[in-house]
């Protein structure tokens, strides 16, 4: 919803909006509505975004917004690359952090500060329904822009705020990101740990480096029935098949919190290994 309010209001039908091709499915419709002309360039390929940009009229607004963490495939946007090509080109980057809060940055503070580039990044939202467990977004960004944003984006204009209990939930955890840093540092451990494991065995983790680990699978029926017998047997995992992917990018999402230990990840990889077998997945994609 976030998105959906910010992103339409900021731009028109002159301007440009320049998208990941694996940005998230909120984002895009948020452009949609925008009726601006959107553009967009190759999964983290600054070649690709450079060649969209050369496309834009100079003087039209030029709004790159990309996702810190790629909430499919689980690698991280090239930050540091898109800046130095937006302030060639005189664009404004909005960062999603959605599933970049409590993961990267000191303190779990986001993708810009993980990259030192809190200053150069001029929207940052994020979600309060993932790392901390609540309900709700937000979207950061200097005071001029916020109270336009107040004053224009529809998502928020006419919807109800989240209660009062939420906003507690939110400010709880923000405070344990603050005071117990090693649970972050605890949930990389284990995230590299499992992701180590999975391509041991010889899953395509593809070009992982989160806590998100997508193993494909590449074809729809056994991708499925794996999620069925992992889930039967107590692993939690999604399925992520067309036509949210194309039919040949099917896979399974694996995500780790803070609170797993490297004994359930275990756990899980011997399970994985098994019915892996089972389904005969491991010479698929």
């Amino acid at each position: 919803q976030v998105n959906l309010g910010v992103i339409s209001c900021l731009t028109g039908r002159s301007d440009y909006i320049l998208l990941d091709s694996l940005d998230h499915a909120s984002i895009i419709e948020g452009s949609r509505l925008s009726f601006s002309k959107v553009l967009k360039f190759e999964h983290n390929d600054m070649e690709s975004l450079e060649s969209k940009l050369k496309k834009c009229h100079s003087d039209a607004l030029k709004l790159i917004v990309v996702d810190g963490i790629f909430s499919m495939d689980g690698d991280i946007a090239k930050l540091k690359d898109i800046v130095d090509l937006a302030e060639k080109y005189k664009a404004t980057v909005m960062v999603d952090d959605a599933h970049s809060i409590g993961v990267l940055g000191k303190n779990g503070s986001g993708t810009a500060d993980h990259f030192g580039l809190t200053d150069k990044v001029d929207l940052i939202m994020g979600t309060f329904s993932k790392s901390l467990a609540s309900l709700g977004g937000f979207v950061a960004s200097d005071f001029n822009t916020i109270n336009y944003l107040k004053h224009n984006a529809r998502s928020l204009i006419f919807s109800a705020s989240i209660t009062p209990a939420s906003a507690a939930a939110v400010l709880a955890a923000l405070d344990i990101m603050k005071s117990e840093p090693e649970r972050i540092q605890h949930l990389w451990d284990v995230s590299m740990y499992a992701l180590k494991g999975f391509k041991e065995m010889g899953f395509n983790t593809g070009k992982a480096e989160t806590p998100i680990i997508p193993i494909y699978i590449g074809d729809q029926d056994k991708t499925l029935l794996l999620t069925r017998l992992l889930q039967d047997d107590g692993i939690f995992v999604n399925p992520v098949v067309y036509p949210a992917v194309s039919k040949e990018d099917t896979m399974i999402r694996f995500s780790l919190m803070a609170t797993h230990t490297f004994e359930q990840v275990d756990i899980a990889l011997e399970k994985f290994a098994k019915y892996a077998e089972k389904v005969q997945v491991l010479n698929e994609k």
